[in-house]
């Protein structure tokens, strides 16, 4: 009998097969489209379209006598509405319906504007200012393929006092506050301990600071709220062109029809593509619960450039955890600052209203359709959505999501998770109609790495009522929170409800299930998971919440997660096996949630491997989970079994080539081979050493070595002027660590907008790299490759 992961993945192949094979000898209608295309055309290879909104048209005509392939040459296709899908865009009578990517070439599906025009608006302060439509709104700005931070500065709890109406001010610096314009666009963000919540001011007068309304006080009663963090509750001022203080800030005026931008030295302009977002959505993929949408693919494309913008309204962002948040005013106890800060029994009340943050590719209503080789990013929100509630679909149609299939994707450089199944609703636990329930998803072999950049509780992915999700050979990597998170509900919706959510008065809002949810057979395996947690505490890199009976969490690589919990099994999580991962470096490699009352019970941790951290796991009554032949190793001295699981984790073949980077007739190379942090790069002849082999993510981080020694180009100390020395160090993804690689041959860094450029122009062995002002010389110009 083949191993359990290997027969779920088999049971969703022959599901998607059944549901997408076409009949014998179907008819493929190719349906083109081109940039330089036209909508008069007929859409042939000699005649293309121009848009594909166009070609959607087209496709609907075709598609129920043919196999239907949309191809998109290279180039950009500024939307000017996302892409509806209903069921008219299904493959019909046993036909598919293809869009992909013309070979060899990359189309980008935008919903932004790139911005020009710009002028100097503050030479002093290199501050440039570029005309944008009137009443243009976007919580993002991206920059030469990076997202910029909005304008912003840190203030400290200290420098005022929360109250029931914003916070007064204590810190007399802060009283030029009151005079600044726009007070209604300025923000209050904190990032807590597992949650990150904007609330909007309303005005200041004086030391008073009055917030909007229901953001204030949604933010301000429940769990880790941002006036009494349970950790962290770092507090920052946001989004006045007041907080222009930092190089790479932006601000966007609406009512002016303006956006400023704090240049870098020497930027010019010409030289940067920069993107402002217009669009919420890409595309909205769903039918009905009676007609979905069926058998349609996605190849090789790329969707970019989206914002979301219910946070900057007067909802605010009320962040509850992992994406959720509170949407409307809910009744609550006038003294909630003091009484409601762990829970009350009101805040119950308002949990089944909780809202999910929508997605750029929304997926509903819909069976058979699959995601491959695209790219997600430059996102201002989650990037993909299956099944979610229905007020995170545009269609008004939420949940019913089945054989849906992600693969071999990439998801990067986005202001949320990367892919989020399911609802928290009630229908998506216990559905109303059983075409309602999420089933058959597999996310495959994706790379996720550097997403939920503004929404910082998100993780990379998030599966939560679900029937059969896979979540297999995928890595997940550089994040503010946690790596995959499955399940949903504390154990509350459990068959037989929790005890202790008796005690905080849920029931009294809400049934006891006499049923179990739809949360069950899930698979986490193979994943490669690392560089997680490196700004919220709780949470896991790989984590569990409620009842997911038939569920295993097995032969994952967990490593570099802020020495946090590796395998977090949280409240009322049942019935799961947690087998042959290999846990490195974690504080904590296996942790339990359990009390008395909470239902963490019966689950199995067996046969995993790990090099220390505490084991936290609640064995004998009531709980009854299971240690079993657990091996605890000295440093990295894995013995053969863990070295398969290492090996075979991940991406396997996708990662990135390595090859040498030239200039000068010469090689950018590592000083004495060295790993050390902060090793020098200098230029020394060729000779095909591992010190001298750079690899480009699709971050755009240019890598050197492999495995845990891999380092990343940077430039040191953040710096962003010229000569600045360039070394080696941990990857981190932060700014000065990505580059930009031009078409004249120049690397410029993303943070600083300088070139790489060898010191002085010298061709000797050992000269040192540096950072410098773009010339256009030959020192200057690099060959990867």
């Amino acid at each position: 009998m083949p191993p359990r992961t290997a027969a779920a993945a088999l049971v969703t192949a022959l599901v998607v097969t059944a549901l997408v094979t076409p009949p014998a000898h179907a008819a493929t209608v190719t349906i083109a489209v081109a940039p330089g295309g036209d909508d008069a055309n007929p859409g042939t290879t000699d005649r293309p379209v121009a848009t594909p909104a166009k070609a959607q048209q087209l496709a609907r005509a075709q598609s129920a006598g043919n196999d239907v392939v949309v191809q998109l040459a290279g180039g950009t296709y500024r939307l000017a509405a996302p892409l509806r899908f209903t069921s008219a865009d299904s493959g019909q009578n046993g036909h598919t319906v293809t869009w992909q990517a013309a070979p060899g070439q990359k189309p980008v599906l935008s919903g932004g504007s790139q911005v020009t025009g710009w002028s100097v608006q503050d030479a002093g302060q290199n501050i440039w200012v570029a005309p944008v439509p009137q009443g243009a709104d976007s919580r993002q700005l991206f920059v030469d393929g990076a997202l910029a931070p909005r304008a912003g500065i840190p203030i400290s709890r200290s420098d005022v006092q929360f109250t029931t109406s914003g916070m007064t001010i204590t810190n007399p610096s802060l009283n030029y506050l009151a005079t600044l314009p726009q007070q209604n666009r300025i923000e209050v963000e904190s990032q807590n301990s597992f949650t990150d919540r904007y609330s909007p001011v309303e005005r200041v007068s004086g030391t008073s600071i009055v917030m909007q309304q229901p953001a204030w006080n949604n933010n301000n009663w429940g769990y880790d709220t941002l006036a009494k963090p349970f950790g962290g509750g770092q507090l920052f001022l946001e989004n006045s062109y007041s907080f222009l203080k930092t190089t790479g800030q932006w601000y966007l005026d609406p009512q002016a029809g303006k956006l400023y931008y704090k240049a870098p030295g020497g930027w010019v302009p010409g030289s940067h593509d920069v993107e402002l977002p217009r669009l919420t959505s890409l595309l909205q993929i769903g039918g009905t619960l009676d007609d979905p949408v069926r058998g349609i693919a996605f190849k090789g494309l790329n969707f970019e450039h989206t914002t979301w913008l219910t946070p900057s309204t007067s909802v605010g962002y009320a962040n509850q955890q992992t994406g959720t948040f509170l949407p409307a005013a809910a009744p609550m106890p006038g003294d909630f600052l003091t009484s409601c800060q762990s829970g009350c029994r009101q805040f119950e009340g308002a949990r089944n209203s909780w809202a999910q943050a929508p997605a750029a590719v929304q997926v509903s209503a819909a069976t058979g359709i699959t995601f491959s080789g695209n790219t997600f990013t430059h996102l201002g929100q989650v990037a993909l959505g299956i099944g979610n509630d229905a007020n995170a679909h545009a269609s008004g149609v939420g949940l019913g999501a089945s054989s849906i299939t992600v693969d071999h994707n990439t998801f990067t450089e986005n202001s949320g998770g990367g892919v989020v199944v399911g609802g928290v609703r009630p229908d998506a636990h216990h559905p109303a109609n059983p075409a309602m329930t999420n089933r058959d998803v597999t996310i495959s072999y994706n790379t996720v790495n550097r997403v939920a950049l503004d929404y910082r509780e998100m993780a990379g992915i998030l599966s939560t009522y679900a029937t059969h999700t896979v979540i297999t050979h995928n890595d997940v990597s550089n994040l503010t929170y946690d790596g995959i998170d499955v399940g949903w509900g504390w154990g509350a919706n459990d068959q037989g409800g929790s005890q202790d959510y008796r005690n905080r008065g849920l029931y009294d809002y809400q049934p006891v299930y006499s049923t179990p949810t739809t949360l069950r057979d899930t698979v986490v395996s193979y994943n490669r998971v690392h560089g997680t947690k490196k700004l919220m505490h709780d949470g896991g890199s790989i984590y569990n919440l409620s009842a997911n009976p038939g569920s295993s969490i097995d032969h994952n690589y967990v490593y570099d997660n802020n020495r946090t919990v590796g395998l977090y099994l949280d409240e009322g999580s049942r019935y799961v096996t947690v087998s042959a991962n290999v846990i490195q470096d974690s504080g904590v490699w296996a942790f339990t949630n359990a009390n008395g009352s909470n239902n963490t019970n019966d689950n199995t941790f067996s046969g995993n491997w790990l090099n220390g951290g505490a084991t936290q796991v609640a064995t004998g009554p009531p709980h009854n989970n299971v240690l079993t032949g657990n091996v605890q190793v000295s440093g990295t001295n894995w013995p053969s079994g863990a070295q398969q699981v290492i090996a075979a984790a991940g991406t396997g073949g996708s990662s990135p080539a390595a090859s040498p980077v030239r200039a000068l007739g010469k090689c950018l190379d590592v000083s004495g081979a060295s790993t050390t942090p902060g090793a020098q790069v200098q230029l020394w002849d060729c000779h095909g050493g591992t010190n001298q082999a750079w690899a480009r993510t699709t971050a755009g981080e240019l890598t050197v070595y492999s495995g845990d020694s891999t380092r990343c180009l940077d430039a040191t100390g953040q710096g962003t002027t010229p000569g600045t020395k360039i070394v080696t160090w941990t990857c981190n993804g932060q700014a000065n660590q990505r580059w930009q690689v031009n078409a004249n041959g120049s690397i410029t860094g993303v943070q600083s907008g300088l070139c790489l450029d060898v010191t002085g122009s010298g061709t000797a062995n050992g000269t040192p790299v540096q950072l410098a002002t773009c010339t256009g010389a030959n020192n200057q110009k690099w060959t990867l490759g």
